[in-house]
């Protein structure tokens, strides 16, 4: 039978697919070669020009507009060097994407002649139109004014496509009025407030710390599948993910293909997409094979956190493009297949002074652990006083399908820190009610330098089932969905972190005040930060349901759908918190929770959608058109005068297939009653409530029926690819 599916899997063995990757040459010849970095601008600009833009650079603040037109015009000349001939202001609204609006340096002058021309006006700001992009209710439709202002502490960089080359200028996107639109301004100013209360905290163990910048090394996760294959999917199109298919006799479950050797045309794929990375400055290190069957993970060297940030979603962009080349598809969603491994994007993250000291790194000196357990235990209490706003900036319609599932960590937000640290706080926590003594070398000399051994060993071996671990030297948000932007997580840790070195600083400075000693002080409240955040510690299965049962106990939240979850962004303890550190307005998160949920409520609308259209065209279709099949057989043997034994069987089939048509229909009904009733809601958090718990809740009853139908059905009338023909043929 001549289907859409059997033509994909036609198309997969008969076209030759594989594309010659690049020619190999050594990364250091051509890495950043598409960046306007320090180095390419002091070719381009006058020593003036250039230490204005350097110091910018350096201490995140705005370019002096005297020195824009130079800047601007260096920028041009190194561009139109490289072949490029239009800019754009390249910003994140609150669509979990990247926007741009492309402009030409060419323009005409009042004579009419043409000229190429770039000022520091359009280098610096630039007013798109804003009525289209999300706002949540900051400004009306008609409102349209917004702002994009130029990150100069984002250097900008080059975009090649194959017909033609444009300049990207990374830029925040604000209102008229001034509010956030996007992810970037609030993560800049989240930069900000850690950076104050983190040196502030340093300033008791060395004055030469003047600056703390936060690194970031993301792990993406992802699936590449056939082109071909993956179009003859109206959910994949969609959707991101597969709303039906049944699990192929293969899946993971031999554990073959986790650093398996890479397949020869996803390799090819890999190349490619790794040297226009490394031509945009992105500095990947490791790829290899993921768990599920064609799940593949790339990552880079850790970064200063705000373009770390812009790397990833550029990447996720460069990596769906060049695909294309290859006749793949990449992935991104979180769950794009039932019943295996789903995508996250383990965020890592760690803190780093001017002086070259990563703050979450056992030192060798007294001085330094000392330090070490500060910023260790101060990160633990703010993951415990706000786990609900940490979870809240992972939740997704499509993280919702992976959290808690094969591999993924649950919804629980809980630390994993090894058993030789889970020691080490016990310890200080036994304490209590005794003083400390300057002298007391277990507990102010922590001579952690001398376990550095121990200590790695004990976290190389780490929790996969926790959300939030710490590594080593870092702490690593395993939560985070692949899909995300990482900017919002980010911006909800370094914002939380910094308020509790504020009141872990206040709290020292008061005890200092009565006369202690700073060490003693800082141990007093180090034991007092320990004792409170104590719950949030979980060395065990997080998937067990005895962790559930004991989470509750604790007091830790278990929210498992994203509706929910986001209510803690519009609480007075979140809207306290961010206001504190101008990161956000009451508005702005107000926008942001009805952004979230509108984004939520239309994802799960698009599924339903899309279950409901391929349960009347892909799937009953064939299984009725099966069901006549049998009747004639049946009907052709009782002709015959053939026993019933003869033709049981059939009609046990046929029976099975009936009740599971029926099942379809009449969930695939009640679920277009249930959105009817759904869209007629006005409040939006309602809506999305509807949609999660009346809608969202006929998928699995409607998936059921059609996974069986596709064991049922003759594979000649089965018009989706089947999961062995999705996961298999790459």
């Amino acid at each position: 039978m001549n289907t859409l599916r059997h033509n994909a899997i036609l198309d997969y063995y008969v076209q030759n697919k594989l594309v010659d990757g690049p020619i190999s040459k050594r990364v250091t010849s051509y890495f950043g070669e598409n960046v306007f970095d320090l180095k390419k601008a002091k070719n381009f600009m006058s020593e003036e020009a250039f230490k204005s833009m350097e110091q910018s650079i350096r201490s995140h603040t705005k370019i002096d507009r005297k020195m824009a037109d130079q800047i601007a015009s260096a920028l041009k000349n190194w561009a139109e060097s490289r072949g490029v001939t239009h800019f754009t202001h390249w910003f994140q609204p609150l669509t979990g994407s990247t926007a741009e609006k492309h402009d030409s340096f060419f323009t005409l002058k009042l004579d009419g002649s043409a000229i190429e021309e770039f000022d520091g006006a359009a280098l610096i700001q630039q007013e798109p139109d804003a009525s289209s992009f999300p706002s949540g209710g900051l400004r009306a439709t008609f409102e349209a004014r917004g702002y994009t202002a130029w990150d100069p502490s984002s250097p900008p960089f080059i975009m090649e496509m194959r017909n033609g080359k444009t300049l990207c200028i990374p830029t925040i996107f604000v209102s008229y009025t001034g509010e956030s639109l996007d992810a970037k301004t609030p993560l800049l100013r989240s930069r900000a407030a850690i950076d104050k209360a983190a040196t502030d905290v340093c300033q008791y163990f060395d004055k030469n710390i003047t600056s703390v910048s936060q690194t970031l090394g993301w792990e993406q996760e992802y699936f590449v599948i056939d082109e071909a294959i993956a179009g003859a999917r109206p959910d994949l199109i969609m959707t991101g993910r597969t709303v039906f298919g049944h699990a192929p006799a293969k899946g993971q479950q031999l554990e073959d293909h986790y650093f398996g050797a890479i397949p020869e045309r996803v390799y090819a794929f890999m190349r490619d997409f790794e040297e226009e990375a490394y031509k945009l400055g992105i500095p990947l290190r490791t790829r290899h094979n993921e768990v599920a069957p064609s799940q593949f993970e790339c990552a880079p060297i850790f970064e200063e956190v705000n373009l770390a940030v812009d790397h990833n979603i550029l990447l996720m962009d460069v990596m769906t493009r060049v695909a294309k080349n290859h006749k793949l598809v990449v992935l991104l969603h979180e769950k794009p297949f039932a019943r295996i491994n789903g995508s996250g994007k383990h965020n890592n993250w760690s803190m780093s002074t001017n002086t070259g000291v990563n703050l979450l790194a056992p030192g060798k000196t007294p001085k330094t652990n000392l330090m070490f357990l500060t910023f260790f235990v101060n990160t633990i209490k703010a993951v415990h006083d706000y786990a609900d706003i940490l979870r809240a900036s992972i939740a997704s319609a499509g993280n919702d399908h992976r959290l808690g599932a094969h591999e993924a960590p649950p919804a629980i937000i809980s630390i994993f820190i090894g058993d030789y640290l889970t020691k080490i706080l016990n310890e200080v926590e036994k304490r209590v009610g005794e003083r400390f003594d300057e002298q007391d070398e277990a507990m102010l000399k922590l001579d952690i330098h001398k376990n550095i051994p121990e200590l790695l060993l004990d976290n190389t071996d780490r929790n996969r089932t926790s959300p939030f671990a710490f590594t080593g030297n870092k702490f690593e948000f395993r939560a985070v969905g692949s899909s995300a932007n990482c900017a919002v997580p980010m911006t909800v840790l370094n914002t939380i972190v910094a308020d509790t070195l504020v009141k872990f600083k206040a709290q020292v400075d008061e005890l200092i005040e009565k006369g202690e000693k700073k060490e003693i002080a800082i141990m007093q409240v180090l034991q007092k930060f320990v004792v409170e955040s104590k719950d949030v510690l979980f060395e065990g299965d997080g998937y067990s349901s005895s962790w559930e049962k004991e989470a509750l106990r604790r007091g830790l939240e278990n929210v498992k759908d994203t509706p929910n979850a986001l209510d803690a962004l519009v609480t007075e303890k979140a809207i306290r918190l961010f206001g504190a550190h101008k990161i956000f307005t009451r508005n702005e998160l107000g926008a942001r929770h009805e952004i979230l949920l509108e984004n939520y409520i239309k994802k799960i609308q698009i599924e339903s959608r899309i279950m409901g259209e391929m349960s009347g065209t892909f799937i009953l279709p064939p299984a009725v058109r099966y069901q006549n099949t049998l009747i004639e057989n049946i009907k052709g043997l009782q002709h015959l005068g053939m026993p019933e034994a003869a033709y049981n069987s059939q009609f046990q089939i046929l029976a099975k297939i009936s009740e599971h048509v029926n099942g379809i229909n009449t969930n695939v009904k009640a679920m277009i009653e249930a959105r009817k009733k759904a869209n007629v809601i006005e409040d939006t958090r309602t809506k999305a409530i509807a949609y999660c718990e009346e809608v969202r809740s006929y998928f699995d009853k409607i998936r059921y029926h059609a996974d069986k139908l596709e064991l049922l059905v003759d594979d000649e009338y089965w018009k989706l690819p089947k999961y062995r023909e999705l996961l298999f043929l790459r």
